[in-house]
C-alpha cells in the first residue's frame, strides 16, 4: 500500500527564530502591523510503500527522528494518508 506523508518541521518554541523575527519586522514595513510571532520552518512531502498505516507511521516517524528534523532545535508533526495516485 502506498501512503503520502506531509511533514512540518519547525524551530522549537523555546529557541529564537531569527528568520521569523526578520519577517515579523518586515510585515510592519508593508502595513501589516497586526501580524506578529512569525516562525519559519520547512514542509516536506514524501511517499512511502508500507503494509499498513501503522507501519507507514513508524517509518515516517523514524525518518523525521533520524534525518528530517534536528531534535535538539526542531519539532515536527505529520499527517499520513493512503495515496492512490
Amino acid at each position: 500500500m502506498k501512503f503520502k506523508a506531509e511533514i512540518d518541521v519547525m524551530p522549537q518554541e523555546a529557541l529564537l527564530d531569527p528568520q521569523g523575527k526578520a519577517v515579523t519586522k518586515a510585515m510592519a514595513t508593508i502595513g501589516l502591523n497586526e501580524i506578529d510571532g512569525v516562525r519559519i520552518g520547512r514542509h516536506i512531502r514524501l511517499f512511502i510503500e508500507a503494509e499498513d498505516e501503522s507501519s507507514a507511521t513508524a517509518k515516517v516517524d523514524e525518518a523525521c527522528k533520524k534525518m528530517l528534523a534536528n531534535a535538539i532545535m526542531e519539532s515536527y508533526t505529520f499527517t499520513l494518508e493512503a495515496y492512490h495516485g
